[in-house]
């Protein structure tokens, strides 16, 4: 009889601490929303990471990485809810094989390259000047994956100094390992997002818009989120009012005002 009632007890006990659950998951414990962003993105959408956690109770993580790599991960299954790249067209791909939304699909940004370099006596005004005999190194994001890294290489071709400069150059995997060569001063010069630049409080002069394609950055929630209704409210904060005052303050353009 007395181990029919301890059983009984733990049976209500279980119940009851399972109802408890319930009632704090209701009150606010939600599960946290994965976001892959381009490297670019850090500085801009950790701020607006915080204040959509405020706004909505969901936390935020980030995956920071080159938008190619990054796609990469979400074909292969990566666990995310939300993908922002900085190339529209990595988003596109992954609609055309079902696995972003295509309603979802949104242009939050459009990026800008610019020179940083630490050492003012270098006098890199333009990207001829990165011929310079003084300037021994150049870092740029991997054209090959990171859309920072193609802007970089486009806009350096068509200033006529791509070939010229293949010796000095450093690849990062992405436009924030770039921006970190120049930071340590491991490298002279680098060309990297404005975002970045704007935070770090070292030199830059912007490279000539002319010069490189538009970095028309997309985002899009990944099918496979069991997250959607959140994943939906992100991408919309991002381009919603306080959302895209933070994007402003990072240096990008923004829709609808270029």
């Amino acid at each position: 009889m007395k181990k029919c009632y301890k059983t009984a007890l733990l049976i209500l006990l279980c119940i009851s601490l399972m109802l408890f659950a319930g009632c704090g998951f209701e009150k606010g414990q939600k599960q946290a929303l994965t976001v892959a962003a381009a490297a670019d993105l850090q500085p801009a959408f950790q701020e607006i990471g915080g204040l959509f956690t405020k706004k909505t109770g969901y936390q935020v993580l980030f995956n920071f990485g080159s938008s190619g790599m990054l796609a990469r991960q979400i074909a292969n299954g990566a666990p995310v809810d939300v993908f922002a790249s900085a190339n529209a067209g990595y988003v596109d791909e992954l609609i055309k094989q079902g696995q972003a939304l295509e309603e979802s699909r949104m242009i939050y940004a459009r990026g800008r390259i610019v020179l940083v370099q630490r050492d003012d006596s270098l006098r890199v005004d333009r990207l001829e000047d990165l011929r310079k005999p003084n300037i021994k190194s150049i870092a740029i994001a991997n054209p090959g994956h990171a859309p920072y890294g193609a802007a970089a290489k486009e806009a350096m071709m068509k200033a006529g100094v791509w070939r010229e400069l293949q010796p000095k150059l450093i690849y990062g995997e992405n436009v924030r390992d770039s921006f970190r060569y120049v930071e340590s001063g491991n490298v002279d010069v680098a060309i990297i997002a404005l975002s970045l630049a704007r935070q770090s409080g070292i030199k830059y002069v912007e490279v000539d818009e002319s010069l490189y394609p538009p970095l028309e950055q997309v985002m899009a929630v990944v099918a496979a989120t069991k997250e959607q209704e959140a994943a939906r409210r992100f991408v919309d904060y991002v381009n919603g009012t306080e959302g895209r005052q933070v994007m402003k303050k990072y240096g990008f353009y923004l829709p609808g005002e270029y």
